[in-house]
């Protein structure tokens, strides 16, 4: 499955660094922090967004610099609907099948599966609230969180959405098949402490301590031999992989059916 940018040389750290304006990014020996962010304050998600991060974890996973990656969020959010909603009984922004098709589905394709082939292991730092698309953080191999973080799906589901491009995978494999579906169908917002408790994240800092922490992680993994640090996670994702490839697709079809009956955003 063709995924990510057609430049054939990888790119440099140089040459990559500032082209993702939701992206800031800092690197130090061999440890690439990227920060999501709008316009300084909590990335929110926005028809955008797909598209550059996209490009952006293509970029960094063919980056053969980066040792380890660190992903954490700006403000008080670790990221957040951007959208607004389109007055009651109008049709703006449904979805045309010909745009869902040339767009939505493909990018949705290759934002988690970019996100699969980095190599080098990552650190999600959740310093607050994810209440859109929080399996972004849990793709990562380590997953710590802020206190004041927490987990929902606000905007699939209850909002008349099918959660078809990814939620309907990582979730029921983090969660199992049962709290995944009342976590989608109910709306639940699911604390730090709770994300603790189910195994989501593996551990909890005030929010000052989270990004200390996460550079700790990140150099003790650094220190260990660069092929087996890139062949870790190649290890431990085959099986996310291959739910990724078998049912992704079809989850984005189906959402996209159901986007263009009812999208409300």
């Amino acid at each position: 499955m063709p995924t990510g940018r057609d430049d054939v040389t990888p790119p440099t750290f140089d040459q990559y660094r500032s082209r993702y304006p939701s992206v800031a990014m800092i690197r130090r020996d061999g440890i690439l922090q990227l920060t999501l962010h709008t316009g300084g304050g909590s990335l929110a998600w926005m028809a955008e967004t797909k598209g550059e991060l996209t490009n952006m974890l293509a970029d960094v996973g063919r980056d053969p610099d980066n040792r380890a990656i660190i992903l954490t969020g700006s403000g008080d959010h670790f990221i957040r609907p951007g959208f607004a909603e389109p007055p009651a009984g109008t049709t703006a922004g449904v979805v045309h099948p010909q745009r869902w098709g040339s767009r939505n589905h493909p990018e949705g394709k290759k934002l988690v599966m970019n996100h699969l082939d980095i190599q080098v292991p990552m650190i999600a730092a959740v310093n607050g609230p994810a209440t859109i698309h929080g399996e972004i953080a849990l793709l990562c191999d380590i997953v710590i969180a802020a206190e004041a973080a927490a987990f929902q799906d606000s905007q699939h589901f209850r909002k008349g959405i099918v959660p078809g491009d990814g939620a309907h995978i990582v979730w029921p494999m983090l969660l199992g098949i049962n709290r995944a579906r009342y976590f989608l169908l109910t709306g639940q917002t699911i604390s730090a402490r709770e994300a603790l408790a189910l195994g989501l994240v593996s551990e909890i800092h005030p929010a000052a301590r989270l990004l200390d922490r996460a550079w700790e992680l990140a150099q003790d993994i650094a220190q260990r031999p660069p092929l087996t640090v890139r062949l870790f996670r190649e290890t431990m994702l085959q099986s996310y992989k291959r739910l990724v490839v078998d049912d992704l697709g079809y989850g984005l079809a189906l959402e996209g059916l159901a986007a263009a009956d009812h999208w409300p955003f």
